[in-house]
C-alpha cells in the first residue's frame, strides 16, 4: 500500500457491496465452480476491474480498499494533465537545474529510460509537448485541425528523450529545454503490477486486475484457465481469445483508445518521435509478457515501429508473444502466440513471423507468410 488506510463511510459501502456480490455467486454458481468475487472502479480515465478467486468476502473488501486508494494516489500524483506532482517536475525539467524528485516518479524516470533504449528511441515518454500540441493531452479529444508542419518539426528537432534526464540518488537534473514527461502510456500497467504484488502479499493466489485494454491474471479462475479476449482494432468485437494460468499480462496499444477525425482523416494519439505524426501502418499490438509495465511499453513502441520492423524491436525486448494488426487489417503474429491463440473472426488474414523464442538448433522459418485463418 501506498498510504495509510482511513475508514470511510463510502468503504462499508462497499464493503456490503463486496459481500453481497460473493453470497449472489455462492448462491447462483454451480457448486464445482470456486466462487469469484468482482468488483469494478474508475481510476487512469478508465475503468478497473478486480476479480478474486477462493477469497472470504472480508479478504476482498480489504485488497479491494488497498487498490483502490493506491490507485487514485498514483492518479493524482502521476498525471501529467492535472494540478500536482508532474506539474512542478515538468516546470523544473527544462531549466537545466537539479532538484530532488517525488519518489512515486523514480522508477517510472528508470523503467522508462531503459524502454527508450530498447526500443531505440520508438518508446519516449518525453513528447509530453507534442502529446498536447495535437491535443492529446485531454481523455476525449476535439476535433479541431491538426498542428502545422513547421510547428511539429521544431518540436522534433529539439528532440526530447528519456536520456536528457540525468538522475543522482532522489536528484534529476533535465538537459533539454524541450523536456515534458507524459507517463500514459506505461502508467497503467504499472499500477496493474503494483496490484497484483499487493493481491500477492495478502495471500491471494487467483486473481485478475484490469485496467482498460491492459491486465494481469494469476493463479487459475476455479480450476480453469482466464479466458482473455483479444479485441478487433476497431475495439467492437472479438479477433481471438487467450487462454492464460500461471502469472501473465496482457497489454494493448491501439489507435481507437484516444483520437479525432478532422477533414476525414483519423489521428491517433501514439506519435512517432521521429516525424511528431501519429505513427502510421498499424492499428493495434496486443504483447503477452510477465509483467504490465513491459508489456504496455512494448505495445507502444511495436506499434511505431510497424509491421516491417516490429519483429526486431520485440526481439530487443526479449518478447515471446506479440499480435500485430497492420493499417490494411492483416494480422501479423508470432507462432508461438499462435498456438496459444483460439481464432474468433475467421475472415482474419494471418501472417506468421519467425519465431521470437526459437528453441536452440531450431531451422529457420521464412518470415512474413501468410496462413488463412484454419476455420
Amino acid at each position: 500500500m501506498l498510504y495509510p488506510l482511513d475508514p470511510t463511510l463510502g468503504r462499508t459501502r462497499r464493503r456490503a457491496g463486496w459481500i453481497a456480490a460473493a453470497l449472489l455467486i455462492l448462491l447462483t454458481g454451480c457448486r464445482s465452480e470456486a466462487p469469484v468475487i468482482t468488483a469494478r472502479f474508475t481510476a487512469f480515465d478508465s475503468i478497473v476491474d478486480l476479480s478474486l478467486v477462493r477469497v472470504e468476502p472480508a479478504l476482498a473488501a480489504r485488497a479491494n480498499d488497498l487498490i483502490e486508494q493506491d490507485f487514485r494516489f498514483l492518479d493524482s500524483t502521476l498525471d501529467t494533465w492535472k494540478t500536482g506532482v508532474m506539474e512542478r517536475v515538468n516546470r523544473l525539467l527544462p531549466t537545466g537545474e537539479p532538484f530532488v524528485a517525488p519518489p512515486a516518479i523514480l522508477p517510472l524516470l528508470r523503467m522508462s529510460q531503459t524502454y527508450e533504449k530498447l526500443s531505440g528511441g520508438l518508446f519516449n515518454p518525453a513528447l509530453g509537448n507534442l502529446i498536447a500540441l495535437w491535443g492529446f493531452n485531454v481523455p476525449q479529444p476535439e476535433c479541431n485541425p491538426p498542428p502545422r508542419d513547421q510547428v511539429i518539426e521544431r518540436w522534433v528537432k529539439a528532440n526530447p528523450r528519456m536520456a536528457d534526464i540525468q538522475l543522482d540518488g532522489l536528484e534529476i537534473q533535465g538537459n533539454n529545454r524541450a523536456l515534458r514527461l507524459d507517463f500514459q502510456p506505461i502508467i497503467r500497467g504499472y499500477a496493474i503490477d503494483l496490484a497484483i504484488a499487493q493481491i500477492k502479499e495478502l495471500g491471494i493466489r487467483d486473481a485478475l486486475v484490469q485496467i482498460g485494454p491492459d491486465l494481469r491474471a494469476i493463479g487459475d479462475r476455479g480450476g480453469q484457465p482466464w479466458r482473455i479476449p483479444i479485441r478487433r482494432p476497431s475495439g467492437a468485437g472479438v479477433l481471438a481469445v487467450l487462454k492464460v494460468m500461471g502469472d501473465e499480462s496482457v497489454a494493448t496499444t491501439a489507435a481507437y483508445d484516444r483520437d479525432f477525425i478532422y477533414g476525414g482523416v483519423n489521428y491517433h494519439h501514439i506519435l512517432d518521435p521521429r516525424t511528431g505524426q501519429p505513427a502510421r501502418g498499424t492499428q493495434s499490438v496486443t504483447v503477452v509478457h510477465g509483467d504490465t509495465v513491459t508489456a504496455t511499453a512494448a505495445a507502444t513502441a511495436l506499434f511505431v515501429a510497424g509491421p516491417k520492423q516490429w519483429h526486431a524491436v520485440a526481439q530487443t525486448f526479449g518478447l515471446r508473444y506479440v499480435i500485430l494488426v497492420d493499417s490494411k487489417g492483416n494480422v501479423h503474429l508470432n507462432p508461438e502466440l499462435h498456438a496459444r491463440l483460439d481464432i474468433v473472426d475467421t475472415n482474419a488474414e494471418l501472417i506468421l513471423s519467425p519465431p521470437l523464442a526459437a528453441p536452440p538448433g531450431a531451422p529457420p522459418t521464412a518470415a512474413g507468410q501468410p496462413r488463412s485463418n484454419p476455420a
